[in-house]
């Protein structure tokens, strides 16, 4: 069997579902299993034919393994994995937590998750358990335990999945068990009660705790408002349950499986640390991706420009946690539950450009969803490759034609995603957003804003997540670094900040920066707090952006730009402090809006208002960042370029080491729009996809995808 994600080849699966194509769902006799085995084997015929050699299997299965309490049985899966092996096809399996049994949760409900009033979420749909629960950990650590030591070493797995899209449909918890794990995790931070009162601010409205027992979980009250300290802090206590579940899986895995053999997850989802989730247990983080959720009939706006493109930005996410990653579930047909999510299935080509927008951005395994659509059950619109049929479609004979592109694209796998400017982030930051209403206006507005303008200008960028190894040496990689709303920060951030400008680097902060503590708290200095010596600005007042007021615009060497949703109005401090641009509307017009301060060897910027996506280009254009690529390739604004590149640390290419090394850039050219475009090639570069030098003048057809390969001399 072979590897995955081991930066050796670029490989395509699919998600299948045995127990779903078999009339006894426990086969008991040997036609039965005859029976069953026939249709697996037709299966996976197809799929290999296809170029789909991996299979995830497993995730909903519980009671395949576990069909009454403590009564195992491992039949089922002992024959299709067999089946697997024996014609050479990989499987990843998961473990089955995401839906615990109806036995289980009808002896136990403590096992259950509750609503915020402390109505149980009962059996019937899918993560509706609670990650606290001690009932639900001992269940779910033995049916890990049984499923790891029985299929641990068998050849045809190559890779474990835990659960499946941790905090999917529920990113918060309010069971009693919460609530008793709660109180430990806050014993733990706090050690006294009067450590907690002084950083939850609990004098305001006498919320004074005399008791651990005092503390719960959020609940109603009477204004639905509940102290954004405590939120903050129950944010982080989420985080710190999933991942202490998630290791708690990780952990019996790797005492049963084979050397080489990796664990992952699914998703991307609120309130969780997955840096951290990736340092205790992870080996790789795996992303869903269904850009066909831009079509949903409820949320579609035909003025979104960036629509599909969007899913780019949620790939940035998955990168900046494991730098090559895989795709579990890749869009391959319509969406739909049978109660929500309507969508429509892709145009042709587009499940082709979705693939190479996930490779592109650094997924060396696309694994589609599904193979075949199911005929039961909630997810019965939710399509697959092949339809209720099964007969060969339109988008099985695209997947053929994925697998041939892929074949001619293998020396790309490993090579990481090259970027320049980055986007900074942290937990502290994301978690306040969601709680405090000023913060998250500002910070919904800039981050789609950045995202919209650097597509737009053909900007390859990174999320980078200050955490508490981050270094100035692990971001001097980036020429630009936008902070927007740093609302919460610590003096260690800003050292590491200070430390990045200080060696040379450009920095961005936009308004509302530096007036929080790392407890949520407003500081009593001078705005921007911790960010003003090393922004070289003073903040003496600030406000919303008056609705009558229209757009508030500010001026930099006559370039117009919006100051959007919140002003904070600047003063420089310091002889390296100047004032670029000045606002030019509102009873403010003439204070200035921009300061640029130079600090060491670089420079910060802090601007006063949040980005819009015009403000943000004016400040790609200013800071001589955007069209990075310009003197290689042209594109028009409807299409997105990604690069990977392999540099010398990443692969040998020269026969000694006196002599020139090489450096190969790989250019993603990802058309979103529905009609054909031109795209101008102004260096020789290789078409991956036809093995051929090309020059000039290209035509893109509809949702076309181009990989344009270009080595240099270094």
């Amino acid at each position: 069997m072979g590897r995955l994600m081991d930066g050796k080849g670029i490989d395509l699966g699919v998600c299948y579902y045995p127990e779903h194509w078999v009339r006894e769902l426990k086969p008991g006799t040997e036609a039965q299993w005859r029976e069953a085995e026939e249709v697996w084997t037709k299966d996976l015929e197809r799929m290999m034919s296809a170029g789909l050699k991996t299979v995830r299997v497993g995730e909903f299965a519980w009671n395949l393994i576990e069909p009454r309490e403590g009564v195992y049985t491992f039949a089922f899966f002992d024959r299709f994995l067999d089946l697997a092996r024996d014609m050479k096809m990989q499987v990843i399996f998961c473990t089955p937590t995401a839906t615990p049994p109806g036995w289980l949760t009808e002896k136990y409900p403590e096992v259950l998750n509750a609503d915020r009033e402390g109505h149980l979420m009962y059996h019937g749909s899918r993560r509706h358990y609670n990650y606290n629960s001690p009932v639900y950990q001992e269940f779910c650590s033995k049916i890990v335990e049984k499923a790891a030591s029985h299929y641990g070493k068998h050849t045809a797995i190559v890779g474990w999945q835990l659960d499946n899209e941790f905090n999917c449909e529920n990113s918060e918890f309010y069971s009693e068990s919460d609530t008793a794990a709660f109180r430990t995790f806050l014993r733990r931070k706090y050690v006294t009660l009067d450590g907690l009162n002084r950083a939850w601010g609990t004098v305001f409205w006498n919320q004074t705790y005399t008791d651990w027992q005092e503390l719960y979980v959020p609940r109603k009250n009477n204004t639905d408002s509940v102290n954004p300290h405590l939120m903050l802090d129950y944010y982080r206590f989420i985080s710190d349950s999933v991942c202490r579940f998630a290791k708690m899986q990780a952990d019996i895995i790797r005492k049963y499986c084979k050397p080489g053999d990796f664990i992952t997850t699914n998703g991307m989802f609120g309130n969780i640390d997955y840096q951290r989730m990736e340092r205790e247990c992870l080996d790789v983080l795996t992303y869903d991706s269904y850009p066909n959720f831009a079509y949903c009939l409820d949320d579609y706006r035909e003025e979104d420009l960036m629509k599909d493109r969007k899913w780019s930005r949620n790939l940035a996410e998955v990168r900046a946690v494991s730098s090559n990653f895989g795709i579990m579930e890749q869009q391959s047909g319509a969406n739909g539950w049978n109660t929500r999510m309507e969508a429509p299935a892709p145009r042709p080509g587009q499940l082709t450009l979705w693939t190479m927008q996930s490779i592109g951005h650094g997924a060396d395994y696309v694994s589609y969803f599904r193979w075949r659509t199911a005929v039961f059950g909630t997810e019965m619109y939710w399509h697959g490759i092949l339809d209720y049929s099964g007969r060969d479609n339109r988008r099985l004979r695209e997947v053929r034609q994925v697998s041939e592109k892929i074949s001619s694209i293998q020396e790309i796998a490993g090579a990481k995603y090259a970027a320049r400017v980055g986007i900074l982030k942290d937990y502290d930051n994301i978690w306040d957003s969601q709680l405090d209403r000023w913060h998250g206006r500002v910070e919904s507005m800039s981050q789609m804003a950045l995202f919209t303008a650097m597509q737009l200008a053909h900007v390859p960028f990174d999320y980078v997540y200050m955490e508490n190894h981050t270094t100035p040496e692990s971001l001097a990689q980036y020429e630009l670094l936008f902070y927007p709303h740093a609302s919460i920060l610590n003096p260690e951030r800003i050292e590491v900040l200070e430390g990045y400008v200080a060696a040379g680097g450009k920095l961005v902060m936009g308004c509302r920066s530096g007036y929080k503590d790392i407890n949520g708290q407003c500081v009593t200095a001078n705005l921007p707090g911790l960010a003003a010596r090393l922004t070289g600005t003073d903040i003496p007042e600030y406000s919303f952006a008056a609705p009558d007021d229209g757009k508030i615009m500010a001026d930099w060497d006559g370039m117009k730009m919006e100051a959007a949703v919140f002003n904070d109005l600047l003063s420089p401090v310091g002889k390296d402090a100047e004032v670029l641009a000045v606002y030019v509307s509102s009873y403010y017009a003439g204070e200035p809006a921009l300061i640029r301060n130079r600090f060491g060897k670089g420079e910060a910027y802090y601007f006063g208002g949040a980005f819009a996506a015009d403000t943000a280009r004016v400040f790609l254009d200013k800071l001589g960042v955007a069209e990075p690529y310009g003197d290689w390739i042209r594109l028009p604004e409807g299409c997105e370029l990604a690069v990977r590149q392999k540099k010398n640390d990443d692969v040998i290419l020269c026969k000694e080491a006196s002599q020139a090394c090489e450096e190969i850039q790989y250019l993603f050219v990802l058309n979103y729009l529905g009609h054909s475009v031109e795209i101008v090639l102004l260096v020789e570069m290789e078409d991956l996809f036809i093995g051929e030098s090309v020059l000039g003048s290209r035509q893109l057809e509809a949702y076309e995808a181009r990989i344009y390969k270009l080595t240099r001399r270094i």
